[in-house]
């Protein structure tokens, strides 16, 4: 296994032909695709790996100034596909990782023969003319709640991302895939997100790109979805599934993996 294997936790699994690379979002790790994975491991060769800056990856590989944009996360992910010598893959990005999977298939379009994006956003700071469902006060509040009591911070934003009581399974698991980052490392993230304005890049963005969205998620109101769709620069599709929350894949499998099953294995009619 190579360096960026190892740094990345790179699972592979599978004995197809065609590439499926899975990446998670903030606060979670790659074990929030559980319930797609069983359903791909017959007919592609999956590839599974960890942002760095998860709770599972080594602290001291996190470079605060690399990773102070997302371009250091696309660097990473283009890094795993020339170790694994990946050629062409269907890349499928949860939250900020289809961000990342845009910005490198900007440099590499060869490398992606389609990105599956669920609850992407560009910006979410509202702006002129843009609705992106938080005002740069929210974020500040964010942001010191981070910093003040991250635990606290974790126990009450986990249920509000994912949508459901503290009780429930998927809420738990966040809980604690969120906890297990280090808590300086966690606020640099999500500072990098949350101020993050990737609306410039999107129309350099050519393959075509499936946009799949809950209907109701705290972070990533329907709009910015039919926003993606319409100034992306390729091919593009959107669904709005009835699922709750900005992780549906984990709180609601029952509707997003067929979504996503069907995403994966059929492309846009042009």
């Amino acid at each position: 296994m190579g360096i960026v294997e190892e740094a990345h936790n790179v699972k592979v699994l599978g004995t197809g032909v065609q590439n499926l690379v899975l990446a998670h979002g903030f606060g979670t790790d790659q074990s929030v695709w559980k319930h797609l994975i069983p359903h791909v491991v017959d007919n592609y060769r999956v590839v599974l790996y960890d942002n760095m800056g998860a709770g599972t990856t080594n602290p001291e590989y996190f470079d605060f100034e690399r990773y102070s944009t997302l371009e250091g996360h696309a660097y990473d992910l283009l890094a795993i596909l020339e170790e694994l010598q990946i050629e062409s893959c269907i890349f499928v990005g949860h939250s900020v990782s289809a961000m990342i999977g845009a910005i490198a298939s900007i440099s590499r379009p060869d490398l992606f023969s389609k990105l599956v994006m669920i609850s992407a956003s560009p910006r979410y700071l509202n702006d002129v003319d843009y609705y992106g469902g938080f005002e740069q006060e929210d974020l500040d509040q964010l942001f010191e709640a981070m910093r003040s009591n991250y635990k606290a911070w974790c126990t009450g934003f986990a249920p509000l991302a994912v949508g459901g009581d503290m009780d429930s399974v998927a809420v738990q698991e966040f809980s604690r895939t969120l906890f297990n980052m280090r808590p300086d490392i966690a606020l640099s993230v999500g500072q990098t997100i949350f101020q993050c304005d990737m609306r410039q890049v999107l129309s350099l963005v050519t393959v075509p790109c499936h946009i799949i969205q809950s209907m109701k998620d705290l972070a990533v109101p329907v709009v910015v979805s039919e926003y993606l769709h319409q100034n992306l620069g390729g091919e593009s599709i959107v669904e709005v599934m009835s699922s709750d929350g900005h992780l549906p894949q984990l709180s609601s499998p029952d509707v997003v993996v067929p979504v996503l099953l069907r995403h994966i294995r059929f492309d846009i009619a042009v």
